[in-house]
């Protein structure tokens, strides 16, 4: 195994000397800022399957301009609020689109351009964090269980991904409202996916389908997460809808990345 590259400024120490007005002192050395971003990216738990997404890989058919039309409305507003954040409107970013549209890809590369700005970031599929919460409630969890729903709350960056995707149990809508209303109360950023129907009225009936494609009932939104999370996502987002776009995975095509 080769050995890791030595910054040749600093030595590794991650501290240059710098001189200024006649004294010398130390600064952080330009390497650091990337040591730290591989460092976060490497426990931001990014699935396997997402480890190459970024905002520059995503496709953008040339060959069909109504499909290339609607991702550039999704794709647009995802890259602006990369750069943006966190001076954005919204602190918070949901996408929503059927299964193959690239809500996946487009989260994960905002996140990992976040993270290269100098931003922690964390990933949690919706279901697996249910899973994970629900057995850290168990007296025999280890401390890394434990420490779960503390470490979605409070870190910087959540992306959820495929919100609602779990059908609402009573202490799955308490969690669920607990962690959207302590990131909405204290302006902490959450970018989410969903493959329900676009849920932008209170009593509207969405549907969606699972992740092996089976058709997934009608319900509202709200139903799904709740009420006060329903209302509290639209506040804190900006709503990225990925209609009118193919299941590029159904096409066959080798952009399995797209989700």
């Amino acid at each position: 195994m080769a050995s890791p590259t030595v910054c040749e400024k600093c030595s590794g120490t991650g501290y240059i000397v710098v001189e200024r007005d006649g004294l010398s002192g130390a600064e952080r050395c330009s390497c650091y800022a990337q040591r730290r971003a591989e460092r976060v990216l490497a426990s931001a738990n990014i699935p396997p399957k997402f480890a190459d997404a970024i905002l520059e890989n995503f496709i953008l058919p040339e060959d069909n301009p109504t499909q290339r039309s609607a991702l550039v409305e999704a794709f647009s507003p995802a890259k602006r609020y990369s750069w943006e954040f966190p001076d954005t409107k919204k602190p918070g970013l949901l996408f929503i689109g059927n299964p193959g549209t690239g809500k996946t890809h487009l989260s994960v590369g905002v996140m990992k351009h976040l993270i290269s700005r100098g931003f922690e970031g964390l990933f949690y599929d919706y279901q697996q964090l249910l899973t994970d919460i629900q057995q850290s409630w168990s007296q025999q969890a280890g401390s890394d269980q434990q420490g779960v729903f503390k470490r979605v709350r409070e870190v910087e960056v959540l992306l959820l991904d495929d919100l609602g995707a779990r059908r609402a149990l009573d202490w799955v809508e308490d969690v669920v409202t607990e962690l959207i209303t302590f990131r909405y109360n204290h302006r902490k950023p959450l970018i989410a996916t969903t493959n329900l129907s676009e849920p932008a009225a209170e009593h509207e009936v969405v549907a969606g389908k699972t992740k092996g494609g089976v058709n997934r009932a009608g319900r509202t939104f709200a139903e799904i997460i709740g009420e006060r999370s329903r209302s509290r996502l639209f506040e804190m987002c900006k709503i990225v809808k990925m209609t009118g776009i193919e299941d590029y995975r159904m096409r066959g095509t080798n952009r399995g990345y797209l989700r």
